[in-house]
């Protein structure tokens, strides 16, 4: 137990709950509450909740991310199971493909370099993130087919971080250390470790259900092979050859989940032109005049656009070389593009750039070319200062009739003398080339470049935010709009000539293919990646057929808002085939080559029915190990398919029938899941693979029911991470501030998917609420005998009545819909409120026993979900019920009564109203002495019950024009219209009436707008003089007078009993809803 006191500070409120928390997991415990069972009778619907949690990686510490995502499947869980729903949720650990491998590897390179233990150096190197020949060799070994060498380019690491530093964040002595650079270790370390965390956490999991995955696992590793086959066998994994996000230094592809930064990028394509160099060349490139063709490569995404080049652009202190494609070909461009093509057939050594010399750009500047298509016979390289060598090859035709970037440059190149001399440009090489007319836009004409250029005001080609606005602009346009003007496919629109002209350049051997991420992708290995064409095993994601099927299970889903269903169906539209193989890390073999493995986004999307017979196979064991009731080998496809599918019965199955029988039950009760919550990032791989497997594997009644997708948790209204310090794991959170705070903390960070916020001063906040809210209750409990007993009597026993309803009604609808900050607010906030209401309300009476006993029911229950140590405890020990709260019921609440809640709105927000008119009164007063015995002792309260004579005429045409579902009006000039043909305008002054009327109408739509239709109401829906009379005590003590009289406006004589103050109430008026008060001295 932590101690009661840390640098002079008290944590006795954090520890209390800490010992509650220790005291009630233990009861949860020993009674088996998570467990879940199937039933023999199928469920209906309602009867049971099946949700579950991406597995996370075991390369560390659960984190509060992990905990966010986790805590709104809990949270759902804990709700179902509380209204006596049969609940399973299961928790495994993922620890399939490289995050772990790349650690221990990591660990072991470090070891090598410095030592057991390490000495590192004072400050971090780049030689340190560089492996070494011997290692990259030794790590290509292990690659198998893919084996690749490591270019200095792409072996920098992401992190300069080292993984020794990291796990002596985790408290590990240099000797355990040491130990990781086996991989298993990990795996027999970390899992337990992660259950520990969640179990204090007070997740409600079956832990009998849990495993981790990898061919260490036989029982899962038969289930992924099992499905892998099934894809196969119905031609859904196929062998192709196609470009990928691949990982020079592992020697494979890199999915998502195996890199460090860059989740989600994509190859980018572009078209390469060759421009040929015209001899004689100079200097650097002598040695291959005659000998080999050399070619400027420029990378184009408008292959279209050819026709109008007028010259070739590099940067002038760019870093270039001549590369080897093959025999007859050199390339100038980029180290790093040189390095991409190497992966794409395109180099003579493959994949290993031969570089024949080292250029610049100033080396380049000059050079006269033959560009494909270019109506220009002979072009020149010319320098421009935006050009960025991270995209492309660093090679950029140039094209000043459509592309505002190119214009600006060579215009100014044409117009500035100084700049050519700068650069020993020569007059030819500019001055006699002129724009080229060669697409027609609609709306900028021929020259496209140079007319928004001009509408835009641009000077210089340094005006890159206004010159990137234009590009967007008009390349979007010409491409969707534009009309081919030259070349064969003159009068054809560009949207469909462009990949014609592409089609011709590649068939003549002007151009290639030349594709790389598009942006930067480090992998776990800490090296940059490139995109390779590779032989490889590929889920056939996008299939017509197969996409079909996966649109008509999304259809039928629930996925909690439009932004998740949006990001879906746009994942749907461009996923297309995904490798599923590698041969680094960990996992399971591919049954039909055992050289490769399959990766960690392909053996976690049909897990999810794993879950539904885990505990029959492995018998609560994570690993797998324990075969006493069945032995690996004996679930073959034939059981799987009995189990899952719907085949018959295997007959030639040795497996006891009776355990079939009942795995197969445990499966047709519990599918299909209701719900998977994850981070919005999963949506665009991870979720929706898991629907297109779901469609192709199991019938369409176990298809998904739905995903609960939610934003990035952020520490304290920054990023989490731990290389700036803004980072706390799970373990850590709940150490210093207990599971409950953390527990509500996560609770009130967020719904949507939005990012959510974890606040220490809310995390802190939370501990004090807990604790004084558990003294107040033991106090009520020990004072019972001191309050009022019987019925509800008192307008404040029925206001309180009515508020607990309201939170049993709006909390229960807020936990539904997966709303737990709303659930929050009017589960706990709002009625910790009410509760706090009404003990001041009751005054001298006192407050009714069984209120005070059904509110601490009812705050027991609905908080039970997000606090359930805290309810548990309160439910056992303090209120000394039977049972366990988790299971005990939602309670029951009579149908609120709404216009009761309008009514006390009412007079709480009028009480306020009249404490700063009495304030507004004294502090005015004329009187020197301000003291209390000065003070007004009598109020006198005017109420308007009723809108009449114009104000009724403007409200009810005000009502005729207001949509109450958008709360929008009518235009004004129709409302105006309408005030002028009613009985107010008849016969009266126009200017006059308008000028009275007129802010009147404007006070009620603004109000209408902000609060509701109810504002245009004439009057209110209850008795303003009667809810004010039947508190007058609660009015007086409130505003400490000795009288208080509530009055009608309409009455004369109740007007002048305000006396010398009438003039106060004339410029106050009242109206419905609002009443208002003078104050006198009696």
């Amino acid at each position: 137990m932590a101690s009661n006191t840390e640098d002079g500070k008290s944590f006795a409120r954090r520890d209390r709950l800490l010992e509650i928390e220790s005291q009630v997991q233990k009861w949860w415990e020993e009674n088996e509450i998570f467990r879940a069972d199937s039933l023999k009778t199928p469920p209906k619907l309602g009867e049971r909740f099946f949700g579950n949690f991406p597995y996370p990686y075991m390369n560390g510490y659960l984190h509060l991310g992990h905990a966010f995502s986790l805590s709104k499947l809990e949270f759902a869980s804990a709700y179902h199971r509380l209204r006596g729903v049969n609940v399973l949720l299961p928790f495994a650990f993922h620890c399939t493909g490289m995050p772990i491998k790349a650690s221990a590897d990591k660990l072991s390179r470090e070891i090598k370099t410095f030592g057991d233990p390490p000495v590192f150096p004072s400050s971090t190197d780049d030689q340190i993130n560089e492996p070494d020949t011997e290692i990259v060799e030794e790590v290509a070994k292990t690659a198998g087919k893919f084996k690749g060498k490591k270019s200095k380019a792409a072996s920098k690491a992401s992190s300069s971080k080292f993984q020794w530093e990291i796990m002596r964040s985790y408290g590990l002595s240099d000797a355990e250390i040491s130990q990781f650079q086996d991989p298993y270790k990990w795996l027999t370390y970390f899992p337990p470790l992660a259950m520990e965390d969640l179990k204090a956490f007070g997740l409600g999991c079956d832990w009998r259900r849990s495993f981790i995955t990898t061919e260490v696992n036989p029982f899962y590793d038969s289930y992924v092979r099992w499905q892998m086959r099934k894809l196969k066998k119905m031609g859904k994994i196929v062998e192709d050859l196609r470009s990928t996000i691949y990982s020079p230094l592992d020697g494979q592809p890199c999915a998502d989940h195996d890199r460090a930064s860059g989740e989600g990028v994509q190859p980018q394509e572009f078209t390469l032109v060759k421009m040929e160099v015209i001899p004689p060349f100079p200097p650097k490139l002598r040695a291959l005049e005659g000998r080999r063709k050399v070619f400027l490569a420029a990378a184009t995404s408008r292959p279209e656009t050819m026709y109008g080049q007028t010259n070739a652009w590099v940067l002038p202190d760019g870093k270039y070389g001549a590369f080897e494609i093959n025999d007859t070909d050199v390339f100038i461009l980029t180290e790093r593009a040189a390095l991409n093509l190497s992966y794409q057939k395109l180099s003579r050594v493959p994949e290993k750039p031969s570089c024949l010399a080292e250029l610049t750009g100033h080396d380049l500047i000059g050079l006269p070319l033959k560009s494909p298509l270019a109506f220009n016979e002979i072009i020149y390289t010319l320098p421009m200062f935006s050009l960025l060598l991270d995209k492309g090859s660093g090679i950029v035709t140039s094209v000043p009739s459509d592309s505002p970037d190119d214009f600006m440059a060579f215009h100014d190149l044409k117009t500035k003398p100084v700049l050519r001399a700068k650069f020993g440009i020569k007059e030819e090489w500019v001055l006699p080339f002129e724009i080229i007319p060669i697409i027609d836009d609609p709306e900028f004409g021929d020259k496209s470049a140079e007319k928004i250029c001009k509408d835009y005001g641009i000077q210089s080609q340094n005006e890159k935010d206004k010159l990137a606005e234009a590009k967007e602009l008009i390349y979007r346009g010409g491409f969707y709009e534009g009309t081919m003007l030259v070349g064969e496919f003159a009068g054809m629109r560009v949207k469909e000539a462009k990949n014609l002209i592409k089609s011709k350049l590649l068939e003549l051997g002007q151009a290639v293919i030349y594709s790389e991420p598009a942006t930067k992708v480090i992998s776990r290995s800490g090296d940059e990646c490139v995109v390779a064409l590779t032989d490889q095993w590929y889920i056939n994601y996008g299939e017509p057929e197969w996409k079909q099927q996966a649109k008509d299970c999304l259809a039928s889903m629930n996925l909690y808002s439009s932004e998740a269903r949006h990001s879906f169906e746009d994942t749907l539209n461009w996923l297309e085939q995904w490798a599923c193989s590698r041969s680094y890390g960990l996992g399971t073999r591919l049954p039909w080559d055992e050289d490769f493995l399959i990766e960690s986004l392909s053996d976690s999307t049909l897990y999810m029915a794993y879950y539904t017979v885990s505990h029959l196979l492995q018998k609560g064991n994570l690993y797998g190990s324990d075969t006493s009731s069945v032995k690996p080998e004996q679930m073959t496809d034939e059981v799987w398919d009995y189990i899952l599918c719907g085949s018959p019965f295997p007959e030639s199955s040795d497996i006891c029938s009776c355990l079939l029988k009942k795995m197969k039950q445990e499966f047709e009760y519990w599918y299909p899941f209701d719900v998977r919550t994850s981070g919005k990032d999963l949506i665009r791989n991870h979720l929706t693979f898991c629907v297109y497997n779901h469609t192709a594997i199991l019938d369409k009644r176990y298809w998904p029911r739905g995903f609960r997708s939610n934003g990035h948790l952020l520490l304290n209204s920054e990023k989490m991470s731990k290389s700036t310090g803004n980072f706390k794991t799970l373990r850590e959170a709940i150490q210093e501030f207990s599971a409950e705070a953390t527990r509500f903390c996560l609770a009130d960070a967020g719904d949507g998917m939005d990012d959510a916020n974890f606040a220490f001063e809310t995390v802190n906040a939370a501990i004090l609420r807990l604790t004084k809210e558990l003294s107040w209750m033991q106090e009520v409990i020990e004072g019972e005998g001191s309050f009022r007993k019987g019925p509800c009597s008192t307008y404040a026993d029925h206001v309180f009545a009515n508020e607990m309803n309201i939170a049993v009604q709006m909390t229960e609808k807020n936990y539904s819909e997966f709303m737990f900050r709303e659930a929050l607010k009017t589960g706990f906030y709002d009625l910790q409120a009410a509760r706090d209401e009404y003990r001041f309300s009751c005054g001298k009476g006192g407050m009714n026993r069984d209120l005070l006993w059904r509110f601490m029911d009812v705050q027991t229950r609905i908080i039970t979900p997000i606090c359930p140590h805290f309810a548990e405890y309160v439910w056992r020990e303090v209120l000394r019920n039977e049972g366990f709260v988790v299971k005990a019921g939602w309670p029951e609440a009579d149908t609120p009564d709404l216009t009761l809640k309008l009514a006390n709105k009412y007079l709480q927000d009028s009480i306020v109203s009249f404490r700063k008119l009495l304030q507004k009164q004294v502090s005015g007063s004329k009187k020197a002495d301000r003291s209390a015995e000065n003070r007004p002792n009598l109020g006198l309260i005017y109420v308007s019950e009723q809108y009449d004579g114009w104000k009724a005429e403007c409200l009810k045409i005000l009502q005729s024009k207001f949509d109450a579902e958008t709360r929008e009006f009518a235009p004004d000039n129709e409302i105006l219209e309408a005030l002028q043909q009613s009985d107010v305008w008849q016969g009266g002054n126009f200017k006059e009436i308008q000028k009275l009327c007129m802010p009147f109408v404007k006070f009620k739509k603004d109000e209408a707008i902000a609060v509701g239709v109810h504002a245009l109401d004439l009057k209110q829906p209850f008795g303003e003089i009667e809810v004010l009379e039947e508190n007058l005590e609660l009015i007086k003590r409130q505003l400490g007078l000795e009288e208080i009289e509530i009055l009608s406006a309409a009455d004369s004589d109740a007007v002048e009993k305000a006396g010398q103050y009438s003039s106060v109430l004339l410029q106050n008026q009242p109206s419905p809803g609002n009443p208002t008060a003078i104050f006198l001295f009696e």
